[in-house]
């Protein structure tokens, strides 16, 4: 097994998970089998009970995990299936060294961060690396692994320490170090400033890590004068380092890194140059192309939420939303509108806002409710909801949205005065929406509807069906803890005006077109 880790330096959000995925299909264009694994180096076990806005969306796996949006770029750009365990975090590390502690499997030992915690780290590296993720049988060739975080956070020095001592006992030609580092352009002199990464790698050195490769963010490709600047001074060759410029979307970085061969300096690190072909990205790139010539004909899709202050929060709508657009040849124009702005309340206390609202969901040719959790803009949402069902707009209600459709539909259709999900009213006496018998109330971690199920057509002849290429099931992946109750399907089958039919399909993740 070969590995190839990424880490990041100077600032955080540089695009280490797309330049991971990146590399990822850049190798795996070359003829060779490629997995994935990114290390978190936060205390949570999962991703599972963060905020939205406080790390973006929780990006679901086919067995259920829980994890970062990062393992969706790399499904995304591999077309791989990844597991929980491709998923590492510093919560997960504890809680196993300190179950085998616990069952004595230390002997009585003293524990300590070095040598369990950091053994517990490269045993599951291994463990996970070997993990077939593209529907073949055997381990890749080579796995890509991403640290999280910046060189220098302090929560990340276990996983340093334990990335050293990896990189020693696999031994040169199995291990190559691409560190993604600034190279910022000051206004007032114009000048690319090399110092930022130099003190970088200077502090990446000290903790054990050598990098083989540098790719560093800019905007504009790198001087000859900066790339030598940066080579005596970081101890990498010219020919290792390389420049991801700003590009209009990031489906241009893998062919960024061709055209630099970046693929050469990689498969020359890790003893893999008479062994691997020269990279096909024929497809990616006519793909690329397609999507940089879509100017005529916008298609603008309205997404009602609540957490649109980070865009992130709904990646994996957005990211199926633009695989679409490319397919159908359609340029995508996404307005985001609060949901919360929507409702009467801001009518009365901000009316500017609450007509803006409205203007840019009228101007929509399209809604998509996405899912949610909590109260907090659901009366937008119905609204949002009852005027695409009034005047035959286009709805894709997904998750918590599907749930608000059946909401605004038993109250306005069928006439149920209160009807409601006990999420939002316990109390309501026309529950529509129920709180799934196998959920935990008192534990939220890990605890929901969770991972890929099969859906079955009742009607085989509806529009649902037709999209998916008239299949008579289909495997989604699902996250939620509140499902519609069973007598309020059997209501809304019975009606006939409006033509709602249930059909439950959760959270859902795309791949590639």
């Amino acid at each position: 097994m070969k590995y190839v880790l990424v880490t990041g330096g100077v600032v955080s959000g540089l695009g280490k998970g797309v330049t991971a995925s990146s590399i990822g299909l850049l190798l795996k264009s070359c003829g060779l089998r490629v997995s994935s694994i990114k290390i978190d180096p936060y205390l949570n076990t999962d991703a599972g009970t963060m905020s939205p806005f406080e790390h973006g969306e929780v990006f679901v796996l086919d067995d259920g995990g829980e994890v970062d949006l990062d393992l969706g770029n790399y499904e995304r750009f591999l077309d791989i299936t990844l597991t929980r365990d491709n998923n590492i975090t510093t919560g997960k590390i504890y809680q196993s060294v300190i179950d085998k502690e616990r069952k004595g499997d230390y002997l009585g030992k003293t524990v300590q961060v070095v040598p369990h915690i950091t053994d517990a780290i490269q045993e599951w590296i291994e463990r996970a690396a070997v993990i077939p993720v593209d529907g073949m049988e055997g381990p890749a060739d080579i796995c890509v692994i991403e640290l999280g975080g910046t060189i220098g956070d302090i929560e990340s020095m276990p996983f340093i320490e334990a990335l050293g001592q990896f990189s020693y006992r696999v031994g040169p030609g199995n291990f190559c170090l691409v560190h993604v580092s600034l190279v910022p352009v000051l206004n007032v002199v114009g000048e690319q400033k090399t110092k930022p990464t130099q003190h970088s790698v200077r502090g990446l050195r000290g903790l054990g890590l050598t990098p083989n490769i540098l790719a560093c963010r800019s905007t504009k490709a790198l001087d000859d004068t900066v790339k030598g600047k940066l080579s005596q001074f970081c101890h990498v060759p010219e020919e290792n380092i390389f420049t991801l410029y700003d590009v209009p979307n990031i489906w241009h970085i893998p062919l960024l890194l061709r055209d630099q061969k970046a693929h050469e300096a990689i498969l020359k690190g890790l003893n893999l140059l008479g062994i691997a072909r020269e990279p096909d990205l024929t497809e990616w790139t006519a793909r690329t192309k397609v999507y940089d010539m879509l100017h005529d004909h916008p298609v603008k899709i309205a997404m009602v939420g609540k957490y649109i202050g980070l865009k992130d929060s709904y990646l994996s709508v957005l990211k199926a939303l633009l695989h679409a657009s490319v397919g159908c040849r359609k340029k995508l124009v996404v307005e985001w509108v609060e949901a919360s702005h929507l409702e009467d309340s801001t009518a009365e206390e901000d009316p500017d806002i609450y007509k803006a609202a409205w203007n840019c969901l009228k101007g929509a040719d399209g809604i998509l409710v996405p899912g949610g959790f909590g109260d907090r803009g659901v009366q937008g949402k119905i609204l949002a909801a009852k005027y695409a069902r009034e005047n035959e707009v286009p709805f894709l209600g997904i998750c918590l949205g599907m749930q608000i459709a059946v909401i605004e539909y038993a109250l306005s259709i069928l006439g149920l005065h209160d009807a409601n999900s006990t999420e939002f009213d316990p109390k309501t006496t026309n529950p529509c929406v129920i709180f799934m018998p196998e959920g935990s109330k008192t534990h939220m971690g890990g605890t929901m509807r969770l991972g890929s199920r099969r859906t079955y057509f009742k009607v085989l002849d509806c529009k649902s069906a037709k999209l998916y290429g008239d299949a008579t099931f289909v495997d989604e992946r699902h996250r939620h803890r509140y499902e519609v109750v069973y007598s309020c399907r059997g209501s809304c089958d019975s009606i006939s005006e409006g033509n709602m039919v249930y059909f439950q399909v959760p959270k859902i993740y795309l791949r590639p077109l």
